[in-house]
């Protein structure tokens, strides 16, 4: 396993471990990290203060259990409305109001929880001392906002400033104590009154961006010989606090469209003219999908893959005990009123009782879902492996399963883009493609069957472009019309949709926002469960559960062990 998996797999690990603090103690059940930002649902929430963003490289798990515990707070003690009708306009004044918001929720802790009190005090005192060793504080106005940082935190919650860089505040502690001393001293008196705090609030953004404006003005950093980084650095800081953050691990990128936005969300689809669905074992000759299908098997011979235990697993996580009658002539459970004679005619008869029998039984349907588009081609013998010995082992698990997998007919549009220019190039057309979907394996076809149709993922000329959203709607709309009670769909994906017709006729955002909607649509319904099994990727800005694999490094069953845990997230 790289190192680079081990480093995504722990952030997901710590993320749903925080995401679980934040649930428990917002009271809110629809809160979940993607990537390294919380969702309500599918909006993502503001990014609340500058030390509620943690480095998966730098800080340890007490700071990320310290930021789970300020979003709760604020989630759960700030009126969002509120706050929004009373936070300034002016950029500096929006961040330093939003960080003495944060402060305020943290100062109302309960005290019957210190483990919070000590996780919120520990991650202000790591983002502190990172600022500081970044040399933010060798400039006037980052020793500033800093002071400002330190002061007020301490004394709205009533706690010490960081000890090792007391000392440096003095001095700027000591000239700001005139201008905002009166202020302060409210943000203590009314921290738990929203409104009357936000006014003290209010006042020391005010100055405190004055004093900066004033630092600016006479040159002081460049006089201090602060270079150009250190003051872009700075001003990253207080930047917009809703602007986007690069995410730190390598991650599928997942824009807003424009054009959906103004649409009011209304995806649109040019012509249907020339979409289809196909059986993936008519797209080759008999003797091709036959080479195909020898390259398969040998590769699944190499890796070693112990698919009989791998079907326990499956069973183990996807059945449920059901009744299956009862077992009589038993010494012990429940009496058996047809033996009541028995024990008349022979007294030390205590076979007497009997026991329920219960049978696991695999209520569940699960779904694998290809991307086929041009950048998949090189994973293609991998991942038609994986899936191969996957669905073999869910029928031996008594599991349904299904194989499908999406493309386009055509490059750059083909005829869809065709019949569009012929009517003029209208604005927006919406996708502008040929869809294909592929059945490489039905829920109803026996793995045996299906064998030689699965090969036909290694045909070079499947692999063109990528419409994930109208894929992922298309396989839960299959998974719906079963009867099973349980239904798992997992997408394999190298990357975000492409299709270079769309995107240049709309923006290059259409088919990444469309595809969130359409996840977040039927994760919301709860009907299915759905996950992101990201080829080398991580997949979480567009799906809430996701796991990135290694298919090219993985060997025996550690990749398989991967997807099992995926599947038990999707169960839970």
């Amino acid at each position: 396993m790289s190192d680079g998996q081990q480093r995504i797999r722990q952030q997901q690990r710590v993320a749903e471990l925080c995401a679980g603090v934040v649930r428990a103690v917002s009271g809110e059940r629809d809160l979940h990290f993607r990537g390294p930002r919380l969702h309500r649902g599918r909006e993502p929430l503001p990014w609340f203060a500058p030390h509620l963003h943690p480095s998966a490289d730098t800080d340890d798990f007490r700071s990320f259990r310290g930021v789970a515990d300020g979003l709760a707070l604020r989630i759960a003690g700030s009126d969002a409305a509120l706050h929004a009708a009373l936070k300034p306009e002016q950029a500096i004044e929006r961040f330093i109001f939003e960080m003495l918001e944060q402060f305020r929720v943290e100062a109302l802790a309960p005290e019957a929880m210190p483990g919070m009190v000590r996780n919120l005090r520990h991650r202000h005192a790591q983002w502190s001392l990172a600022l500081h060793h970044s040399g933010m504080t060798d400039t006037a106005r980052g020793l500033l906002i800093y002071t400002v940082a330190q002061i007020c935190r301490a004394r709205v919650t009533g706690q010490q400033v960081v000890e090792q860089t007391e000392d440096m505040l003095e001095a700027t502690r000591f000239c700001l104590s005139p201008v905002i001393g009166h202020a302060l001293a409210g943000l203590r008196r009314d921290r738990a009154d929203q409104a009357a705090y936000a006014m003290h609030a209010r006042d020391i953004a005010r100055t405190v961006a004055g004093l900066l404006a004033d630092a600016a003005d006479d040159g002081e950093d460049r006089r201090d010989g602060a270079d150009t980084d250190t003051r872009r650095g700075l001003f990253s800081l207080v930047a917009d606090m809703d602007a986007e953050i690069v995410e730190r691990f390598t991650a599928a990128h997942a824009g807003r469209s424009r054009v959906l936005d103004d649409a009011s969300g209304v995806y649109r689809v040019f012509t249907t003219a020339y979409d289809r669905e196909q059986d993936a074992g008519t797209l080759a000759r008999k003797e091709v999908l036959a080479a195909h299908r020898e390259r398969i098997d040998r590769r699944i011979a190499a890796q070693g893959v112990n698919v009989a235990r791998l079907a326990r697993q499956l069973r183990a996580l996807l059945t449920d005990p059901t009744r299956e009658g009862w077992d009589g002539g038993q010494e012990e459970g429940h009496i058996d009123g047809r033996r009541l004679a028995q024990l008349i005619a022979s007294p030390t008869e205590r076979r007497l009782f009997r026991r329920e029998r219960q049978e696991p039984v695999a209520d569940c349907a699960l779904t694998f879902l290809i991307d086929c588009s041009g950048s998949m081609q090189e994973h293609a013998e991998s991942v038609a492996m994986l899936v191969d010995v996957l669905s073999r082992a869910l029928e031996q698990a008594g599991v349904t399963s299904e194989i499908l997998g999406y493309t386009t007919g055509a490059w750059n549009g083909g005829r869809a883009r065709r019949d569009w220019q012929r009517a003029g190039r209208p604005p927006h057309p919406g996708r502008l493609n040929e869809r294909c979907h592929m059945v490489f394996k039905a829920a109803a076809t026996p793995w045996r069957r299906a064998r030689p149709a699965i090969a036909a993922l290694l045909k070079a000329d499947l692999f063109r472009e990528g419409i994930d959203a109208e894929a992922v709607h298309w396989a839960c709309t299959r998974l719906l019309a079963r009867g099973e009670e349980r239904k798992v769909l997992l997408v394999v994906s190298d990357g975000s949709p492409m299709d270079s017709a769309t995107e240049l006729a709309n923006d290059a955002h259409y088919l990444e926002h469309h595809l969130r909607d359409v996840v977040a649509r039927h994760e919301q319904a709860g009907r299915i469960g759905i996950g992101g099994l990201g080829v080398g990727l991580n997949l979480s800005p567009y799906y809430r559960h996701s796991q990135v694999i290694d298919v090219a490094a993985s060997t025996g069953n550690a990749v398989f062990a991967e997807i099992v845990a995926l599947i038990a997230q999707l169960r839970r």
